[in-house]
């Protein structure tokens, strides 16, 4: 039997890494030495590399043997079914790959072979392009054959995070037209596989969109260092980005400012911005404020944007225009509000304008350096998350069409609770804002409870809750999450309880909205990282 289709296609182990190399190589032929400020060198995804050496490897008449196929180790991660379906190839492929093992007794049918022998084929074809000068003579000599029928349609999301008990794929869709909205929470505790599992969502995403017309770019607040640590370099690979990606404020201010340009605004909106500013700026610190206190923080925000004709301020004229409001014998004295504002100042976060678009590209804020339950901690995550906010309410509304609708950008944020115990109002205009603007967020925290507070039902806003092992359970939020109760809750608690490493369980909307049925699903979370 022939090979008629390509889909769930593993990779081989470390395939990321392997072409690595080549994929420098031709990013130094094809870019050139030095750049303007406003322009940026090229970087080939993965998934264009991989390409390359499929077809290179394809085009080689080298005999096929079983030996060499069988050499080759799988790991948890898929190909992309765009490698093959980007300028309408799926058919150019299944007929080489039919003609190069047409010698060859090969069950078609088995999803593992078919794996192997098409990652045969990609590093068969890594090796010709590493040998000396092959690579110049592939790259002078391939034809322009432009975007194919694919490229041009929104990628369909359906992320592929691992397997149900009876080894049936587990997938989640963010972007189908019935999807009501994309917002993903992940609760776990120390050491559940919360990084993984947000590595796998990454993953998919960003392999499902990257070489369409709609990418789907990222932000991820990195708290414990892992993402952004060299020692792990090559998980970026996974992500589509290099070291470029990774903002550092230790080392240097993050590249753009954190408030808003009222150029051309109306006063009233100022006076409700400086309102807002204020309260989180106290409440960054939870700092103990008197209504003085905050109505002055308030005027000297107003101030602040009086000196600046309007234009972005920043920290140290917020500081002068507070100063200045106050009686003559407390201006050499430091209150509450002068504390927070000089830690923002000497921490050094922001530079006074934007030099990068945190939408069109993908970022990750290294965070490991701070206090994750400190002021300057939750200063980067408020002033980014309200920036993000600021670029939302200028986006046009995400395009649809027939099958899916646009996505185009996540916010992430692992050990999420440290901003969720005060009124975050920037995060909750995020998910109210983004809803219809093809934007959306990943929140991660240790405890359930977090998401259920005073100030924000996050539990009924979100798609997709995804309950990983717990330190402590709230019984009233798994029967508001599930709808259950009596012997159908002490079912799911006793699953929760049961959950290992890397196990997670996710509502059944079947059984839901049916009355009948296990209400939730387990899943195995594929191995990435």
């Amino acid at each position: 039997m022939s090979i008629n289709n390509i889909q769930h296609i593993k990779q081989s182990n470390d395939l990321n890494e392997i072409l690595g190399e080549l994929k420098q190589r031709i990013e130094q032929k094809i870019n050139l030495k030095q750049y303007s400020e406003n322009n940026t060198p090229i970087l080939l995804g993965n998934n264009k590399v991989t390409r390359i050496c499929l077809l290179a490897g394809l085009s080689t008449e080298h005999k096929r043997t079983m030996e060499e196929i069988e050499q080759i180790h799988l790991s948890p991660s898929r190909i992309s079914e765009m490698l093959f379906t980007l300028h309408n190839l799926s058919a150019f492929f299944f007929a080489l790959i039919n003609l190069r093992y047409r010698h060859l007794p090969i069950d078609w049918q088995n999803n593992s072979l078919k794996s192997k022998v098409v990652n045969a084929e990609i590093l068969r074809g890594n090796e010709l392009l590493m040998k000396d000068s092959v690579l110049d003579d592939w790259l002078m000599n391939a034809p322009n054959i432009g975007y194919g029928k694919y490229s041009g349609t929104i990628p369909m999301l359906e992320l592929n995070i691992g397997s149900y008990e009876d080894d049936i794929l587990a997938a989640i869709n963010l972007n189908r037209k019935d999807i009501s909205n994309t917002q993903i929470l992940i609760a776990g505790a120390t050491g559940s596989g919360k990084s993984n599992l947000i590595a796998v969502l990454l993953n998919e995403i960003r392999v499902l969109s990257i070489e369409s017309a709609y990418p789907v770019n990222f932000l991820l607040f990195d708290y414990k260092g892992e993402f952004s640590d060299i020692s792990n370099n090559a998980w970026l690979a996974y992500f589509e980005v290099d070291r470029g990606a990774i903002f550092d404020p230790i080392k240097q201010p993050l590249p753009f400012t954190p408030f808003k340009d009222f150029t051309g605004k109306t006063q009233n909106e100022i006076n409700l911005y400086s309102t807002e500013l204020a309260i989180a700026l106290c409440a960054i610190d939870r700092a103990s404020i008197s209504a003085n206190m905050n109505n002055k923080l308030s005027e000297a925000i107003i101030g602040a944007y009086k000196r600046s004709l309007n234009k972005p301020i920043t920290f140290d004229l917020i500081l002068q225009e507070y100063t200045f409001l106050q009686l003559e014998r407390d201006k050499f004295k430091d209150d509450s509000v002068k504390s927070v504002l000089k830690q923002l100042i000497r921490a050094n976060l922001f530079i006074a304008e934007d030099k990068v678009d945190l939408i069109k590209s993908s970022f990750i804020v290294k965070m490991d350096a701070f206090p994750k339950d400190g002021p300057i901690a939750k200063a980067i995550v408020y002033f980014i998350v309200s920036k993000l906010n600021t670029i939302y309410e200028n986006l046009p509304k995400q395009l649809v069409d027939e099958e899916c609708a646009e996505l185009r950008h996540f916010t992430i944020i692992d050990e999420a609770h440290y901003m969720l115990g005060f009124d975050n109002k920037p995060l909750r205009d995020l998910i109210a804002v983004g809803r219809n603007k093809g934007l959306s967020i990943i929140l991660a925290t240790q405890n359930m409870d977090s998401y259920k507070s005073e100030y924000f039902d996050f539990y009924a806003n979100a798609q997709y809750p995804l309950i990983m092992k717990q330190q402590s359970m709230n019984d009233g939020v798994i029967k508001d999450l599930f709808g259950v109760s009596g012997a159908e809750f002490q079912e799911i608690k006793s699953a929760i309880s049961g959950l290992q490493k890397g196990e997670l369980i996710i509502k059944n909307p079947t059984a839901i909205s049916l009355g009948m049925g296990k209400k939730f699903k387990k899943i195995k979370i594929n191995h990435l990282i």
